[in-house]
């Protein structure tokens, strides 16, 4: 960061963090924003300038974003509080267990990051809009290398299918991408990119912030990307505005989203409550309105597959997160009876 003095509100300060403080805390603390979070410590910003904070047991257990604001004295570099987030986005993580990822936190808008070529996929472009409905944000499709495919026109017209989403093509080494991206980027306002190695995400960030970060390019012979970005940090934007960028994920599982997946495929999500059986699968069913709209040719089955694609793993990993808590359950039970057979026994 610069030496520039920044108000809160140039950080993303907004009335609904100023009004979570008491009238001791708006005295006596200081907020601060999360650039980086780090195993033990937290890089973070305020209007003083950037601050190193450690990382204590109650904030790993809380789970800490980049995007967090937290509270400390103006003398102590010890989190007092972290505020509540305006969003978040997460991700179910690789293990067995369901448990959330934070990807990014306080974000106002999210960038899904695709490019002109054969790592184009519809598929992965919903899964992130999930993402994106989830935490109530909104999704903004940015297809990028337009400047090496023949026909971009080919991929924005792929987008078509997503519903109630705005779709943006640029070529991210030029000045011409601040221009087209800047209705996110103003002053305060904070964006995250999200998209698969490769895609160009390193590069939007550079020309976005002026900074010079590392960038690779992808393998020509599938179009798969190497990783740049290895950790998630938040930069400020040439515009004034924020700029958390993410590593590449070749893997999204989505956690606790069945209502967000519903919202990206809500023409199909209506229509199944008008189906004529409550626990209709939608495959031969005797008045099933989704067959019947794929008959009548207004619903496009390779959709429909990727919806219900998404419905049954919400569902199993709804079912997962059950098991996990009763094991939890099971587990601190049997801890309580085993402690109260060791006092009885020094009881006697």
């Amino acid at each position: 960061m610069n030496n520039e003095t920044l108000t809160l509100p140039d950080l993303g300060w907004s009335a609904f963090f100023q009004s979570q403080l008491s009238i001791e805390e708006v005295e006596g603390m200081r907020p601060l924003r999360v650039t980086e979070v780090h195993r033990n410590s937290l890089e973070t910003i305020g209007v003083h300038g950037s601050i190193r904070l450690p990382m204590h047991r109650d904030l790993v257990e809380h789970g800490m974003a980049v995007g967090d604001w937290v509270l400390t004295n103006h003398d102590s570099v010890q989190v007092e509080r972290v505020l509540d987030r305006k969003s978040l986005i997460k991700r179910g993580s690789a293990g067995l267990e369901a448990v959330a990822q934070l990807i990014a936190a306080n974000i106002d808008t999210l960038f899904i990051v695709s490019s002109c070529n054969a790592d184009f996929n519809i598929a992965r472009l919903e899964r992130y809009m999930a993402l994106a409905h989830q935490a109530e944000v909104e999704p903004v499709v940015v297809l990028t290398k337009v400047d090496m495919c023949d026909d971009p026109d080919v991929f924005l017209d792929k987008t078509r299918e997503l519903q109630n989403v705005i779709t943006v093509t640029i070529d991210a080494t030029t000045e011409g991408a601040v221009e087209h991206l800047a209705p996110w980027c103003g002053v305060g306002q904070t964006v995250a990119l999200v998209g698969s190695s490769g895609v160009g995400k390193s590069t939007i960030t550079n020309t976005m912030t002026g900074l010079d970060l590392l960038t690779r390019g992808i393998r020509e012979d599938d179009a798969k990307g190497v990783h740049t970005t290895t950790a998630r940090s938040m930069y400020r934007m040439v515009s004034g505005g924020w700029l958390i960028d993410t590593p590449g994920m070749r893997a999204l599982r989505l956690v606790d989203a069945r209502d967000a997946v519903d919202s990206v495929f809500e023409d199909i999500s209506d229509l199944a409550l008008t189906c004529k059986f409550n626990d209709c699968a939608h495959e031969s069913e005797p008045g099933c309105a989704i067959r019947a709209a794929v008959d009548a040719g207004t619903l496009n089955e390779a959709r429909i597959a990727r919806w219900q694609k998404l419905v049954r793993e919400e569902n199993q990993a709804v079912e997962t997160i059950a098991e996990s808590r009763a094991r939890h359950k099971k587990f601190h039970k049997e801890v309580r009876v085993a402690q109260d057979i060791r006092r009885s026994k020094k009881g006697k």
